[in-house]
């Protein structure tokens, strides 16, 4: 159901599950999806709830409500209330009714709107945050700043990107290793570096750790995007190692760079770097 997520978007959901552990939370409520949301989106707090730290102040009151049970490590999979559930499905409804391809996190923040009962909501009319006015302003035009449109220029790089990360699922080297320029190198979650080369030769060691049945991906964010060349960073969930037990996130940053002319062009890594994400 997240295809049609904003990078941003799904961010929140991570974020979302991780405030959830943090209180000891079996389930991700919605007043997890909205502290999610607020930590991914700044601009929509200064924009919508009225200052940056609107957090803080947010917290505070979800807090009083709470009742905070044992933290537990954020690699235990923690499910949607129904709340929660109808809140991504307004969301989606949202997107459609303002004609937007995808969904964002102004589309969150109505579908948490729209669920009246629930805690979230409840904060949030009490703030003056009506469903009606964030309407208003999106349909005015998009906002840029939160939707974190792709520019044109690295749609293809994108594409490669998810299509790679996609495919390490299937563990073909045959067919992947093509994605690697000539002179590529990658770095595993060890320090070790590896060359096109012995990519090849070991590309099942090498990504074992993505091609698990529950490893997960995110686009985390892109840090430079000329036309020429892309850099990207990449969450990877429940990548973990028998030899690193308490590292279950890997931060991938992938650098690809653009090969032909523009009518014929293709993107190819030339240099992926993976570090651990310590448990918290």
């Amino acid at each position: 159901m997240f295809e049609r997520y904003t990078e941003r978007a799904r961010r929140v959901i991570f974020f979302a599950r991780y405030e959830a552990s943090q209180y000891g939370s079996p389930y991700i409520e919605t007043e997890h999806l909205l502290l999610g949301l607020l930590r991914e989106d700044r601009t929509l707090a200064k924009g919508f709830l009225g200052g940056v730290n609107a957090e803080e102040g947010i917290r505070a009151e979800i807090e009083k409500h709470i009742t905070p049970g044992e933290q537990f490590p954020t690699s235990v999979e923690v499910p949607l209330t129904s709340e929660s559930k109808k809140v991504l499905t307004l969301a989606a409804e949202e997107a459609d009714r303002l004609g937007h391809r995808h969904v964002g996190t102004e589309h969150l923040l109505l579908g948490l709107l729209r669920v009246e009962d629930s805690l979230a909501a409840t904060l949030l009319h009490a703030r003056g945050v009506r469903a009606a006015t964030i309407r208003e302003q999106l349909a005015r035009g998009p906002r840029v700043e939160g939707m974190n449109v792709q520019p044109k220029s690295s749609q293809r790089a994108m594409d490669t990107l998810e299509s790679f990360l996609a495919g390490l699922k299937s563990q073909k080297a045959e067919d992947l290793l093509t994605f690697f320029a000539e002179n590529s190198r990658f770095v595993d979650v060890q320090g070790k570096g590896w060359n096109r080369e012995e990519i090849g030769k070991e590309f099942e060691i090498v990504f074992a750790p993505y091609a698990k049945k529950n490893a997960a991906y995110m686009i985390e964010e892109t840090l430079v995007d000329t036309g020429d060349v892309l850099v990207v960073i990449v969450l990877w969930k429940n990548a973990i190692l028998a030899s690193l037990e308490p590292v279950w996130i890997h931060r991938m940053s992938v650098v690809l760079v653009r090969e032909g002319v523009p009518e014929g062009e293709e993107w190819v890594i030339l240099l992926a770097q993976v570090t651990p994400v310590q448990a918290a």
